[in-house]
């Protein structure tokens, strides 16, 4: 077999490797299988064994263990020889069997296909790896030396194998993070099914010298980096797969000039803060290109991917990317869920969670699937599930626009520009109008339709959109051109979410609970913390515990004050007007201005000077405050509503409301369905659209009151409605 790949070449890179392999394992599984495929061939006419023990090295090169080189050495003996999957459990355990098993079930799928199945061969794959991702990883480098082989293969073979490793099994080494076969699984499926653009890019990567550029790059930043500190950085440098750069370039119609990331230099250090350091140096020695820096350290990507981005301009006037991470993050870039693998032991210690997380999808996928027998949905499911996870689409004007998968047309106008998005009334996709929350696919031209400059977006799209750019920037509108509207709308946000949760907070005190709330937030005023609600800058959920804990103290405080008055001694007179002061008949009342007490309310009466009693609420601030004070100790006087008290009593409401012609009328007649008597209204326009209405009532109590409150708060347009 002179010029053929043979065990000893595999032995040898074991031994090289220095993990402690099962050789003895490893010796048999070879025998096994080399007898198993003795006189077959392949297409290229090298022996058959030479496919399995090439699939075997490149596990080595990830790291796998000695069960998952032992299942590659046989992955083809099930589907192609005598040998049962029975034998192999026999001799080689439960895992070995499992792996050749999950690898020949993803052998017997053709993706093309929508049989039943075809369905339920998907499933047990499916299944076979999210028990045991290897039988995934075996798949993918039994896959990769398939298509380093392929030009063996007939010309439309090539073709639909190239499809499918693009469609299905790049993906999927994707979302495990093996970037390296990923990318070599893209770039030779990419000469199948399109040589001319592939040559085409080779030979302009060949023009331009890139690996000779970015190896000097490396040097002088190494170089660098000593200097400042870091003697230990390891410099990798790379020039970008031909099927990344195919992709900017033919699939998102960009010049090669246009593309900033062909040469990347890699910068591998030891811990998190010296990365951030380096990052400080790259940027002092050359110029970053603006929007171009990306932090996955803090917010890695989906698959776990870790490193400092930024595109500086070299001083060849080159631009470059200088990617920047630790060990560790490099080996789960490079390896992605491989990385994670240690002999005998499962997972190493930390990654168990990782390694879950990336699996999540399998698992998700296998549930949405559990009762559906139609492989056609399965099929596009996973496809859908793999595809990467961001969509672009064209403007009119032939610009592309990049989102993630799931954006909205809204989405895709504020990425435009936040002009765009604030005036846009419509959108049309391929010419046709679509409403504003289709969400964008890859390769649409979407025309935005805007209306006049102060259109402004709507609160709804809030929840419409997926991107936060969009958010924040609608979010960005509403706090600087609606602050009026924006108290309004979170005040009376905050009010309906009490009431849903039992808080009531009397008048005379809601000014000052709301500002120690704000206070708390951090926040200059209670208006402040109102417009950061309405405009959704602040979330309700956020303030609730707060506001429980200021609650319960104001109970307590409450509690403390009716003690405080229990121990006054009270004198006895009677009063007039529905109240009772006790100890004086047809004493003169007057109600307090400053909490305007109605019938159910707790009352306490003060003797003023030449004016008879004035009856306030008894958790009135003020007379709480009176109370303390040695001079007015012996004013204050029990008091309380006659049984047969009087039948109204005035009361002032503010309503807030979207103006309309017939408001007015709409407000009148919901008083006098409730017969409620109208001793004052006065209503005036407000900015933004808005009415302001101040009405003086005739009120029984203080149950008639919230009766009233909730039948003015059902009319329709009406915003708020307050007793002041």
């Amino acid at each position: 077999m002179a010029g053929y790949v043979v065990y000893d070449d595999l032995k040898q890179m074991v031994l090289e490797s220095g993990r402690p392999y099962d050789m003895e394992m490893l010796d048999k599984a070879y025998h096994l299988a080399e007898r198993a495929h003795d006189g077959q061939f392949r297409r290229s006419g090298e022996p058959y064994i030479c496919h399995p023990l090439h699939v075997a090295m490149l596990l080595v090169d990830l790291g796998m263990d000695t069960e998952s080189l032992a299942a590659a050495l046989m992955h083809d003996v099930v589907e192609d020889t005598s040998v049962t999957l029975d034998e192999l459990e026999s001799q080689f355990g439960a895992d070995v069997a499992h792996m050749v098993d999950g690898v020949t079930k993803l052998t017997k799928i053709k993706f093309s296909s929508v049989e039943e199945q075809q369905a339920e061969n998907l499933r047990k794959m499916l299944m076979a790896m999210s028990q045991d991702v290897r039988v995934m990883i075996i798949k993918l480098c039994d896959r990769l030396h398939n298509m380093r082989t392929g030009d063996a293969w007939p010309e439309q073979k090539r073709r639909d194998k190239a499809l499918e490793t693009m469609e299905v099994y790049a993906p999927i080494a994707h979302r495990l993070g093996i970037s390296n076969i990923k990318e070599e699984l893209e770039d030779r499926s990419l000469r199948y099914l399109d040589p001319v653009g592939y040559q085409n890019i080779k030979d302009l990567l060949a023009e331009n010298g890139g690996r000779e550029f970015v190896t000097n790059i490396a040097e002088v930043i190494r170089e660098r980096l000593a200097e400042n500190g870091m003697p230990e950085a390891i410099m990798k440098s790379r020039v970008k797969s031909v099927y990344g750069i195919y992709r900017k370039m033919f699939m998102q119609n960009r010049d090669f000039e246009e593309i900033y990331d062909v040469y990347a230099v890699r910068i591998i250090l030891d811990t998190v803060a010296e990365c951030y350091n380096a990052l400080g140096v790259i940027h002092d020695m050359y110029h970053p290109l603006p929007n171009r820096f990306k932090d996955y350290i803090s917010t890695p990507k989906p698959n776990g991917y870790q490193s400092l981005h930024t595109t500086v301009i070299g001083h060849e006037g080159i631009p470059f990317e200088v990617q920047i991470r630790t060990r560790e993050m490099d080996q789960m870039a490079e390896y992605g869920v491989a990385a994670h693998w240690k002999y005998k032991a499962g997972i190493q210690s930390g990654g168990s969670d990782r390694l879950e997380e990336r699996l999540a999808w399998v698992r998700q996928l296998l549930e949405s699937q559990r009762e559906n027998e139609d492989a056609g949905s399965l099929l596009q499911d996973i496809k859908g599930d793999l595809l990467p996870e961001e969509v672009f689409a064209f403007t009119p004007k032939g610009d592309v626009i990049n989102l993630p998968a799931g954006a909205t047309a809204i989405d895709f106008a504020y990425a435009i520009h936040s002009a765009v998005g604030n005036r846009m009334i419509g959108a049309k996709v391929n010419s046709r109008i679509v409403p504003i929350d289709h969400k964008v696919v890859t390769g649409e031209i979407i025309e935005i339709i805007t209306g006049p400059a102060d259109k402004g977006p709507s609160r709804d799209w809030l929840k419409i959109v997926t991107t936060s750019e969009a958010r924040n920037k609608i979010r960005n509108w509403f706090k600087k051109e609606r602050r009026e509207e924006n108290i309004q709308e979170g005040r009376a946000a905050l009010e309906r979410e009490m009431r849903r949760n039992l808080i009531t907070v009397p008048d005379d005190k809601w000014d000052d609970f709301m500002a120690e709330i704000a206070r708390r937030q951090r926040l200059n005023s209670a208006d402040e913390m109102y417009a950061a609600l309405g405009y959704g800058g602040l979330q309700i959920s956020r303030l609730m515990g707060k506001i429980k804990d200021e609650y319960a103290k104001l109970k307590a405080g409450d509690e403390k004050a009716a003690n405080l008055l229990a121990d006054i001694p009270l004198k006895k007179y009677k009063g007039s007007d529905g109240v009772v002061v006790e100890g004086i008949d047809n004493c003169p009342v007057k109600f307090a201005k400053c909490c305007s007490p109605l019938p159910g309310d707790e009352i306490v009466g003060f003797i003023t000077r030449g004016f008879g009693v004035s009856i306030h609420k008894k958790d009135c601030q003020n007379a709480q405050v009176s109370m303390t004070d040695p001079e007015n100790k012996g004013r204050w006087v029990r008091a309380y509503w006659e049984d047969t008290k009087q039948e109204n009593y005035k009361a002032t409401l503010e309503l807030t409301a979207m103006d309309r012609s017939g408001l007015v009328g709409d407000v009148a007649m919901a008083l006098t369905d409730l017969r409620v008597p109208v001793y004052a209204m006065s209503a005036r326009a407000v900015d933004n659209g808005r009415a302001s209405m101040s009405l003086t009532i005739g009120i029984a109590s203080t149950e008639h009151l919230n009766s009233v409150l909730a039948k003015l708060r059902r009319v329709k347009d009406v915003v708020s409605v307050m007793r002041v």
